[in-house]
């Protein structure tokens, strides 16, 4: 594409004369009546070539100021004469109307009077821009004369001023003050209202007249701040904005409904863009969107979120992602906090995870008891406890309500931090809801799931499936405050599994310890892993235990098999095994002969390889497979083997001495056994009273157990199955804490976290030598959160006690500071 050269503007040849035909007054006639006829559109036969000598001899002569000034006076002439009485005579009654217009044929009837006078206006200032144009041309040469010698503008952009000052802002009418400019604003606006409220408008000759503005300015040097349209225009229309959109949040409000607020404000913002870039100008996107946040979104938001029935709470409890994503999008954009749609989410999540803590309360209480007439539930029916089911349904039901959040927190507040963070102080705040409180067991709760699960609840899933079951029960350990707490549960809790063999998984086990270490650190599993470790050294120690007996004396068929599980004291929850009661008060019972001459053997063989320990029987957590042969009343014999405590054991092998049809009483057996009497009575119950495990009789025939019933062996207990398994009614395994159990738990954890925060103290202070009262206190608080919130006044106490028993020392009084001694 060839380009086209740029014009030079030669000076005239020096020694040339002006003639008469060249004299100002001839030239400028010539020039003026030209400039009409380009004004008239009948510039056909015009020479532009001499039309520039005409202004060119002009300017020559000296004149060339002069000649600007003409040319002024003859546009403003142009202006006033023709282009202004066009303009206003294309502007009809309707137009003057106020901007809003209720009946809809008036609206109609002012939409077609805008349109008409936009075009007209439009019209006018493109003629003038293209005679203007043109006009330039012929006048370059005055141009670059009176810019550069006189410093003045360029007269484009003067005659471009007198369209701005005696078109635009022209009065209409002589007995009025109201403008051009005037109506066209009000019509422009009208239009834009119209728009707004879902009328067609024609787009196009708004942004032709938009462009006008845009071309005209308030200076001469024509700055871009300058321009009508951002100096008149856009304030006007940004306060037409703010007045429709403060009704049109009232309008929205009393409608009631959330998720059309949240729409129409959505949509609002899209239409508000596209009017921008399609009639308006791209100068004013961010502002009207401004306008649109404070006066339609911001002043708002927040009753939207709380309506009543369709508010945030209505969109979370029945999962309406869109519309959360809208009020999370609104909300964005006027606040980085999303302030009321956060205290929304989390004071649903807390209620919610209320009901939940409710529900697990009501389905732990014991069902009333059946009435008259009324069909009494099979065993089957029942639930082996229904305190540990609830346990189980409130962890299943913290997870739902995980997921479903997790859910809306992806997919509707678009992985937020803020909301991530509200989700989760929520969660925690509930899952920890008083924390001690005789209703506050999510520690116990979640230890009892994974308890379950590892028993029994992974069988027959995949390593995918378990990992997934494990990190879920993970998760609920992040929101626990009191980490201590929870281990304390699953030491007892694991212990169990791990003595009576009844995790399905070892694998599983061990990957939970593993998950735990990593979420709460070494310290915390330290004591879990070795138990772990006990267990696998217990192994070896039977393997040899039992080489040692083949060895050092021959096989006897009647010799107690012994498989023996040796356990660091310090490592395991010995409260639920000890038989060392409250009152300090040695409880051991009495092993049968046969029984008792294993356990001296294994004694000896065990203290010969580790001198100085000393071993403490546990008998409360042992089991025990016995062969039982029964003498029918037919005479005929039934053999089983039955698997049951080692109390239960010791209670049978009484019998073996006792001659048929004889008994013995509760009293004679508690002495005889010494097993302690709550044990010793759910043992009998086990074997005298339970259904399906009769191995003896009870006179008289009741659940209770007094001192003076009586047992008889019964030789007519009959089971389909070679193998019995008789467990021990009302077990403490798997089974929530009564209260007075809870007090105890409690009672140790507060004398543990005491040694803690001694601990702690002492750590800090011989590291630090000298600190002052509130160092101290925030340094305590930061070491032990991540196992358990420390109280503030049991710190104080703590620090006291180190006090007094000459660890520390006061060294000020103002500020109080402390110092190690050595």
């Amino acid at each position: 594409m060839a380009l086209r050269a740029r014009q030079k503007i030669r000076a005239p040849r020096r020694g040339l004369t002006v003639t008469k035909t060249d004299d100002f007054e001839t030239n400028w006639k010539d020039l003026s009546t030209s400039l009409r006829k380009i004004h008239t559109k009948d510039a056909s036969n015009l020479s532009f070539e001499q039309l520039y000598r005409n202004s060119y001899n002009i300017v020559l002569m000296m004149r060339g100021e002069e000649l600007y000034e003409r040319i002024k006076v003859l546009e403003r002439e142009w202006l006033e004469e023709e282009v202004q009485k066009r303009v206003t005579a294309s502007i009809s009654p309707s137009l003057l109307l106020a901007t809003h217009v209720d009946v809809q044929d008036q609206a109609n009837e002012r939409r077609e009077a805008g349109e008409r006078f936009l075009a007209v206006l439009k019209e006018a200032w493109e003629d003038h821009q293209l005679c203007m144009g043109m006009i330039t041309d012929v006048l370059m040469y005055m141009d670059r004369v009176m810019s550069t010698d006189h410093r003045k503008p360029s007269i484009y952009v003067v005659v471009m001023a007198l369209f701005r000052d005696h078109v635009l802002r022209s009065p209409i009418r002589p007995d009025t003050k109201t403008t051009v400019y005037d109506v066209l604003e009000s019509t422009v606006l009208f239009m834009i209202q119209l728009e707004r409220s879902g009328h067609i408008i024609d787009r196009p000759l708004i942004r032709h007249c938009i462009y006008m503005l845009e071309g005209l300015y308030e200076t001469i040097t024509e700055e871009e701040s300058s321009k009508l349209y951002l100096t008149v225009f856009e304030p006007a229309f940004l306060e037409a904005s703010r007045k429709f959109y403060q009704a049109e949040g009232r309008r929205l409000l009393e409608t009631g409904d959330a998720a059309t607020f949240c729409k129409s404000a959505m949509d609002r913002l899209s239409e508000e863009t596209e009017r921008c870039i399609d009639t308006l100008s791209s100068l004013t996107e961010a502002k009207i969107k401004d306008v649109l946040d404070n006066e339609l979104i911001k002043n708002n938001i927040a009753e939207v979120v709380k309506l009543e029935g369709t508010g945030a709470r209505n969109m979370l409890d029945n999962d309406r992602i869109d519309n959360l994503r809208s009020i999370y999008v609104l909300s964005a954009r006027v606040d980085s906090k999303k302030t009321p749609l956060t205290t929304a989410v989390q004071k649903r999540i807390v209620e919610m995870g209320r009901e939940v803590n409710a529900s697990a309360i009501a389905s732990a209480a014991p069902s009333k008891k059946p009435e008259a007439g009324e069909k009494k539930p099979s065993e089957k029916e029942k639930p082996v406890n229904l305190q540990t089911v609830a346990a189980i349904k409130w962890v299943d039901d913290i997870l739902a309500l995980k997921a479903k959040f997790d859910n809306i927190w992806q997919n509707a507040f678009q992985c937020d931090q803020v909301m991530q963070s509200a989700i989760t102080s929520s969660f925690s705040e509930f899952i920890n809801l008083s924390q001690g409180a005789a209703d506050s067991r999510s520690s116990e709760y979640l230890s009892l799931f994974f308890d379950e699960n590892l028993k029994k609840g992974i069988k027959g899933k995949t390593d995918s499936e378990v990992d997934t079951l494990l990190d879920n029960g993970i998760t609920l350990l992040r929101y626990i405050k009191d980490k201590d707490m929870f281990e304390a549960y699953y030491k007892k809790h694991l212990s169990r599994r791990l003595l009576m063999k009844r995790s399905v998984s070892m694998d599983a086990e061990r990957q939970m310890i593993s998950k735990m270490k990593m979420e709460v650190g070494n310290q915390f599993t330290q004591r879990l892993e070795a138990m772990f470790k006990d267990m696998t050294i217990s192994e070896d120690l039977t393997s040899s235990y039992k080489e040692h007996v083949r060895q050092s004396s021959d096989p006897d068929q009647k010799k107690v098999e012994l498989d023996i599980n040796v356990l660091t004291s310090t490592m395991w929850p010995m409260e639920i095994m000890s038989n060392v009661r409250s009152e300090d008060v040695q409880l051991s019972c009495i092993f049968p002969k046969e029984v008792e001459s294993v356990k001296q053997s294994f004694e000896q063989f065990y203290l010969g390889k580790h001198n100085g320990r000393k071993l403490s029987w546990q008998a409360s957590m042992g089991t025990a497979d016995i062969r039982a042969t029964f003498q029918r009343s037919n005479g005929k014999t039934q053999r089983h083997e039955l698997n049951v405590s080692t109390y239960a054991m010791i209670i049978l092998l009484l019998f073996n001495d006792v001659p048929a049809g004889e008994s013995l009483t509760y009293t004679e057996i508690q002495a005889q056994t010494r097993i302690p009497d709550h044990d010793l009575i759910r043992n009998l119950q086990s074997l005298a009273v339970a259904p399906k495990t009769r191995v003896l009789k009870k006179d008289p025939m009741s659940k209770d157990v007094k001192p003076t019933d009586k047992f008889f062996f019964n030789h007519d207990f009959q089971s389909p199955f070679m193998k019995v398994r008789i467990g021990v009614v009302s077990g403490s395994a798997n089974k929530v804490e009564n209260q007075d159990q809870r007090k105890e738990t409690e009672k140790k954890m507060s004398e543990e976290r005491g040694a803690s925060i001694e601990a702690a103290i002492v750590r800090i202070m011989k590291q630090r030598k000298t600190l002052i009262h509130s160092q101290l206190m925030n340094e305590v608080l930061t070491q032990l959160s991540a196992r358990f919130v420390p109280d503030v006044n049991m710190i104080k106490k703590r620090i006291e006690s180190l006090i007094d028993r000459e660890y520390l020392e006061r060294v000020e009084e103002d500020p109080p500071t402390y110092g190690y001694v050595a």
